[in-house]
């Protein structure tokens, strides 16, 4: 498997959870404190810090301390390599459902004929 494919799996694993996805989703409006992105979830403190702790090892977020206080940001360029990956499949069924079209109007065609 080569680096592309790897940092693409440990990104939709990352993804994967709705608490991590909710976590990118509030990140993507500004840095937040680890306390600001708990708020809207029932559970502890130490359970969204795993969550936090995964988008980091995967480079979807970055975090920095200061004092008592970590504030996270999402690092964007990450997600690059999804779109770009999604553009990839995007072109591939356009072109599929571009010679789909093409068939169906030949076919009609035919059936016009005869």
């Amino acid at each position: 498997m080569d680096n592309y494919s790897a940092s693409l799996d440990s990104i939709f694993r990352a993804l994967a959870d709705p608490t991590r996805r909710a976590i990118v989703e509030r990140l993507g409006r500004g840095p937040a404190t680890v306390t600001e992105l708990a708020q809207p979830f029932a559970m502890a403190l130490p359970s969204l810090m795993k969550h936090v702790g995964v988008l980091e090892e995967t480079g979807l977020i970055r975090s920095e301390k200061a004092g008592r206080v970590r504030t996270c940001v999402l690092q964007r360029q990450r997600l690059g390599a999804v779109e770009q990956w999604l553009g990839e499949q995007r072109a591939i069924w356009q072109a599929r459902y571009g010679n789909l079209d093409e068939l169906l109007v030949k076919l009609k065609g035919e059936d016009d004929e005869n």
